[in-house]
């Protein structure tokens, strides 16, 4: 369950050099504008060929041998290169080097442009990529995707963001289900009131992930790129403030919890009724059944809390996706591959069956077995029902910048800090923009906002 824990920051990265001399060889891969032929894709997968997939996912050579079965030449070597940063930083050091790079890489949604901005990812639109499309889930598509039309990646898994809650808790103390965050800051005060003891919530102080999370449902913009030099930063914006007053207010005031998540404390508080509600993702609901045995049949899934009722929405925290390293030997065969992994129905149903991730297929988000769920350790609801419905209303334009790591590692030295000694978050937020702003005009990138 250790995939379920989507880290946070993708790894060091310098950007100077990047920004003047990006890449390296391509590998002899085809311009976007040249498609490739399917007699030659045919050829392709017809000739022996091994291909290196660096990935994290447990078990995955069970969906790896459905694509050999169908392409037996092709052979995939799987390697597990480490986790998130560990394999971003080792992908790093091989691109540089020019050698010792995989053919394909697992890289999470938000770490693509990190990658995308020194030129280390193949566009998968020659090899037929743009015909999947209508297969995912709309705003995964857009996550995987270039100004230009390009297809970085192929979506494989997500995390859209909502309420996982204790409904004893909430009945012994009288709380309805909030459904706008004023109702959630209410039920808050009304149960620490109560029960000193008890939280409705623990807003992490060291997750930077989920902060951006609410950023993306709060309708915030906080990244926007234009070409490889100009970005516009916005993390001191009036939707920060409103979220960093909002989230900030609850802690200074003591009503809610700020410490790390994912800790051995943190378990402890969820087993013994610490914290009332746990505001997470797609994949919360399994890893919770595994993490918080102690209180099976207790919990119950509904959506995020709304600033705005009329306007359902929400963001996302957590998924990842295949891409193809541009300087590969062999471009066809890792695209096929990449395009089978995620798209092929039993392969991504296995995901889904076998590794417990949530879609990004909208056949699979729409399938009456997969939906029809109902598990015990939620009291029998449609929990996966649930999340393929706010899946809908996440929103296709929020942008990551080619720096997430640097964005991280301010985030958690400013705002988490203030959320961590119940100080002044929205103060905060101003030296997480300054940090940013200094640290990206070092880089040599032109910046507006702030």
């Amino acid at each position: 369950m250790s995939r379920r824990l989507f880290l946070t920051t993708t790894g060091a990265l310098s950007l100077g050099a990047a920004l003047t001399a990006c890449g390296g060889d391509s590998g002899g891969s085809p311009a976007a504008t040249e498609p490739v032929g399917q007699a030659d894709i045919d050829k392709a997968m017809r000739t022996p060929t091994e291909l290196t997939f660096w990935t994290w996912v447990p078990d995955i050579a069970k969906e790896v041998a459905l694509f050999e079965k169908k392409y037996p030449a092709v052979k995939v070597k799987v390697v597990n290169a480490g986790q998130g940063t560990p394999q971003y930083t080792k992908l790093r050091t091989a691109l540089k080097a020019g050698s010792g790079a995989p053919d394909l890489v697992q890289i999470e949604y938000q770490a693509i442009p990190t990658f995308t901005i020194t030129d280390s990812l193949l566009d998968l639109r020659p090899y037929g990529a743009a015909a999947l499309k209508e297969r995912f889930v709309d705003w995964t598509w857009s996550q995987v995707s270039g100004a230009g039309g390009e297809v970085w990646a192929i979506p494989q898994d997500t995390g859209p963001m909502g309420m996982l809650y204790r409904q004893d808790i909430f009945d012994e103390h009288g709380i309805e289900v909030p459904t706008t965050w004023d109702e959630f800051a209410a039920a808050a005060r009304k149960l620490h009131k109560a029960d000193p003891d008890v939280y409705l919530t623990n807003l992490a102080a060291n997750q930077p992930a989920a902060w951006h999370g609410l950023q993306w449902q709060a309708g915030d913009k906080p990244y926007a790129s234009s070409g490889k030099s100009d970005i516009t930063i916005s993390v001191d914006d009036a939707a920060s403030r409103k979220l960093g007053e909002y989230w900030g207010g609850l802690a200074k005031e003591g009503v809610i919890g700020v410490e790390p998540d994912f800790t051995d404390a943190w378990y402890a508080a969820l087993n013994k009724g610490k914290y009332a509600t746990w505001i997470t993702a797609a994949w919360g609901p399994v890893f919770l059944s595994g993490s918080a045995k102690a209180t099976a049949g207790k919990w119950r899934a509904a959506p995020l809390p709304q600033w705005d009722a009329a306007k359902p929405s929400s963001g996302n925290w957590g998924g990842s996706t295949t891409a193809v390293i541009r300087a590969g030997k062999n471009p066809i065969a890792a695209a096929v591959f990449a395009q089978f992994l995620n798209s092929d129905p039993a392969s991504a149903r296995m995901f889904a069956t076998e590794q417990f991730f949530f879609p990004a297929t909208k056949a699979l988000l729409t399938d009456a077995e997969f939906i029809g769920q109902t598990p015990s350790f939620y009291g029998g609801q449609k929990v996966n029902q649930l999340f393929a419905d706010i899946g809908s209303t996440v929103d296709a334009d929020f942008q990551w910048p080619p720096f997430l790591d640097q964005a991280a590692t301010d985030w958690t030295e400013t705002v988490g800090k203030s959320l961590a000694d119940r100080t002044d978050t929205v103060r905060a937020l101003g030296t997480w923009q300054s940090r940013l702003t200094t640290y990206a005009k070092g880089q040599g990138f032109t910046v507006k906002g702030g």
